[in-house]
């Protein structure tokens, strides 16, 4: 479902309230007060560099790779057997210099919490303004939410730490992610072994994210040094 270029046109205009009713009109559309087209991950009164990072993403035909890639996907996917259709919509957060945004805990929801984006049938793969974008990684992204949401789709939804690594691990695995193994694994996998079973958030968040992440946002730290742990021990686990 192309988005870019309509956003693109959104940033161009001021940023004041007549930008945000525009937002909010292609956010709600023709539904009574719901959500037609999935937006919510852009900050709709964003500034100048949000638009710099969508001229990169443009610069990249980052919509025709989406949709070669999931020509391929759709391939991928025949033994699963159900007729709905998910879209795929891009999003662009920013978590540079907005303050619509936490870096964290959006990329938390745009992964665990999925029920608003599946009952709609969309697949909303992100971006972030902090990141250097490329073909690979326009690829590997949307790879990833796809199956994602087929992971919800067709399995139990996470509620233990141990769901949430298994879910990561399977989606590393059937999107073929490239992994990054410079983690400290044993740390981290004596850590898990303890927590595994716990539905704690804060404890699921601490390890997922790492100790500056939860500190940032005044949650008790358990000395997961490394930023994005959680899901380096899934792809370390993907592997074996």
């Amino acid at each position: 479902m192309p988005i870019l270029y309509k956003m693109y046109q959104l940033y161009q205009q001021p940023a004041n309230m007549d930008r945000f009713n525009a937002y909010k009109k292609l956010l709600i559309g023709n539904t009574n007060n719901d959500m037609e087209v999935p937006i919510s991950a852009y900050n709709p009164m964003a500034k100048e560099h949000v638009l710099e990072k969508m001229d990169e993403l443009k610069k990249l035909h980052a919509e025709q790779l989406i949709q070669h890639t999931l020509a391929e996907l759709n391939e991928e996917i025949l033994y699963i057997n159900d007729t709905d259709i998910s879209r795929v919509v891009p999003g662009v957060s920013d978590d540079l210099k907005g303050g619509w945004t936490n870096r964290y805990t959006s990329d938390y929801d745009s992964k665990f919490k999925l029920n608003a984006l599946i009952q709609r049938k969309f697949c909303t793969p992100i971006f972030w303004t902090s990141e250097i974008y490329t073909e690979e990684k326009i690829i590997s992204r949307t790879r990833e939410y796809c199956y994602r949401t087929i992971y919800w789709l067709t399995k139990a939804k996470p509620t233990t730490l141990e769901d949430h690594i298994i879910q990561e691990k399977t989606v590393m695995q059937q999107s073929k992610s490239k992994p990054n193994t410079d983690f400290d694994f044993e740390t981290l996998n004596a850590f898990y072994q303890l927590h595994k079973h716990s539905t704690n958030y804060n404890t699921i968040f601490n390890f997922l994210y790492g100790d500056a992440a939860a500190e940032s946002l005044g949650k008790q730290t358990s000395g997961i040094k490394e930023a994005f742990a959680g899901y380096g021990f899934a792809q370390i686990l993907s592997t074996q």
